[in-house]
């Protein structure tokens, strides 16, 4: 993606639902969910207790449970509502936003870095310098582009995520350099899937476990263009009896 504005993530799905006379420990069931995607090894996957202001800034805080896989990131809550309680997930996707500001910056660290490197070489091979380090410069920075198109391939699918995450590069790699693929594509779809699907039965069995039944749920997906719609809860063997 490109632009020049400062962009929130746009929420692609919104689950919540609540059970009446019923309380528990949220962070309790944020654990709960952290261990079970720790034992399915979710590649890429970063978990992190975050806190949310319920109003204004001076306002009281919320923890969430944050789960964070490239720019695709998972929003639970889980809080009391009177005599009830309630469990929200939100999926969203963190654009990634190539600001001017940043290119301006990027394009004069390159000159900084250049005239360093001229000026060195110069002292090592004097006016053959201004052909020989230009030279060097593009073969550097086309080896450099080919390289980051393929670190999955070659194994560094570490260093792909982290420079995803690193500020001034991370939109320029991801909006113009990352090779987009169908494996990649399929893998955000398994995120979610697993991520939500973990999410949703935890609450159903937590719920359960003290002999409530979870009461309704509701499911947003703007990127399908519905509003809200009652999702009724699975019904597990235990809950048949």
């Amino acid at each position: 993606m490109f632009g020049f504005k400062t962009k929130k993530a746009d929420v692609l799905d919104h689950w919540i639902a609540f059970a009446d006379n019923f309380q528990t420990s949220a962070l309790d069931f944020y654990t709960g969910i952290e261990k079970e995607l720790k034992e399915r090894q979710v590649p890429g996957l970063d978990m992190t207790q975050v806190e949310f202001a319920e109003g204004g800034a001076l306002s009281h805080k919320r923890i969430y449970l944050r789960m964070l896989r490239e720019r695709l990131v998972f929003d639970v809550c889980a809080a009391q509502f009177g005599t009830g309680y309630f469990f929200s997930c939100r999926f969203a996707e963190i654009p990634a936003v190539v600001r001017l500001w940043q290119l301006l910056l990027l394009f004069l660290l390159v000159c900084f870095a250049f005239s360093v490197s001229l000026t060195f070489s110069l002292r090592l091979f004097g006016a053959a310098a201004f052909i020989l380090c230009p030279l060097a410069w593009m073969v550097g920075l086309l080896f450099l582009i080919l390289a980051m198109r393929n670190l999955v391939a070659m194994g560094l699918r570490n260093l792909d995520a982290t420079l995803i995450k690193i500020p001034l590069i991370g939109p320029v790699y991801e909006a113009w350099i990352r090779k987009e693929t169908y494996y990649r594509h399929d893998t955000r779809l398994m995120y979610l899937s697993v991520v939500g699907d973990v999410v949703k039965r935890h609450a159903e069995e937590v719920v359960a476990a003290k002999g409530i039944k979870l009461e309704r749920q509701y499911e947003q997906a703007p990127i399908l263009g519905e509003l809200y719609k009652p999702v009724f809860p699975r019904v597990t063997a235990d809950q048949n009896g």
